[in-house]
This record gives C-alpha cells, structure tokens and sequence, in this order.
C-alpha cells in the first residue's frame, strides 16, 4: 500500500511538470467575485485613455468645482447637502448593498467659466443597484438623463465606475467604450453610514464635477 502511494504521488509530481499540460486556474481575486459568480475584470484593463485622464485629474475637478460653486450664483440649495461636497468624506466598507435607492444629481462649477451657473442641486430620482455575473452594477432609472454602467473594486474607501449615458426615452446605455462622447467615468464613495456618492470629474457637459447623491430607498 506504502509503495502504491508513493508511485502515485510520484506520477502526479510528473505530470504537474510535464510540458504541454494546462496549468490549473488561477484562484479568484479576493473581492472580485460578482454576485451571478464571475470574476470582475480589472477596470485598468477597461478603461479609454481619455477616462483614465480624467479620473487621475479628480482632484484639480474638485479644487476647481468647489471654488466656481463658492464664488458664482447656482440653483437650488447647495448647503442642504453636508458632507456630499467635502472631498474628503470618504468612509471604509464602501460597496453598497443592491437594492433600490433614491439619487439626485449635483452638478458643481461651470464650464462657461465665470458666466454660468456655479452649482446647481437637482430633484430626486430612482436609482438601482444589482448583482450582475460581471459584479456590482448601478443604474439611474429615472430622468432624462441616465448613467448605467459596472462598479470596480478598488480599496476599501472607493470603487470605481465604467458607464455611459442615455438620453431622453433612450434604452439603458450599456455600451462604455464604443460611443466615447457618452462614455462616463466616477468614483463611488460612502459617505455616511448609508449614504454613497458617485463623483464625476470633468463630465462631457456643463460642469466640472457631478456628485450623484445616492440613499437607499
């Protein structure tokens, strides 16, 4: 019995170096597993040079941002908002538990410089967040204008998100990386103990940085 064992064990040494057999697979990212299973693909691997541009720049959106709203008249009430508009109110356990939640969008800074509006604090709208074979996905359900798209783990305090966005009685967008003027990258942030945000640097249009507040419903 000794000696069947070890010509086995041996034979199994054996094949684990012989050339030409396939490799076992490698184990799953800590983290990286989505809800239907699949491993999450790395967002550097994702991502278009013009986003990743735009999400190492996050914070001159923020210096920018927050010194057009402080200086220039806006629309609605910009101080109801607390720690939303801090940059740095980021807490750990950043990902969000799926479910439906409520979001409005704050739009800070103006791309018109000095002649448009410094901020301006939207209405609430119906948002999503759902398991997805490819991991965590966020969806604006509600409104003319609606992101769709993956969040990428990243650390504890920030996940990253790929998406893009539909307009008016469009579908819902699902196709970050072919249509780049509707392209949209963020960071996901939890804020309060069940309050998240989606910071949008240097968005397509309007402003220098969009905040979508998210609280779940």
């Amino acid at each position: 019995m000794r000696l069947a064992s070890a010509i086995m064990a041996s034979v199994i040494a054996l094949a684990a170096c012989t050339p030409g057999l396939p490799a076992p697979p490698p184990p799953p990212l800590p983290g990286a597993s989505g809800g239907g299973g699949g491993i999450l693909p790395d967002w550097r691997a994702s991502i278009t040079s013009h986003d990743r541009d735009r999400l190492n720049r996050v914070d001159a959106a923020w210096s920018l941002a927050l010194q057009q709203a402080r200086r220039q008249e806006g629309s609605g009430d910009l101080a109801s908002t607390g720690r939303l508009i801090d940059p740095d109110a980021a807490l750990s356990d950043v990902a969000p538990p799926p479910g439906d939640y409520r979001c409005r969008t704050v739009k800070l800074g103006s791309q018109g410089g000095e002649d448009g509006l410094g901020y301006v604090v939207y209405g609430w709208f119906a948002c999503r967040i759902e398991d997805s074979p490819n991991g965590l996905k966020f969806i604006k359900l509600t409104g003319s204008q609606r992101p769709a798209g993956l969040l990428f783990p990243e650390s504890d305090r920030r996940m990253v998100f790929l998406g893009s966005m539909a307009l008016a009685s469009e579908p819902p967008a699902n196709s970050y990386g072919q249509r780049p003027e509707r392209d949209m990258v963020a960071v996901l942030e939890r804020i309060e103990p069940r309050r998240w945000r989606l910071v949008i640097p240097w968005p397509q249009y309007e402003s220098n940085l969009d905040i979508l507040d998210l609280v779940p419903a």
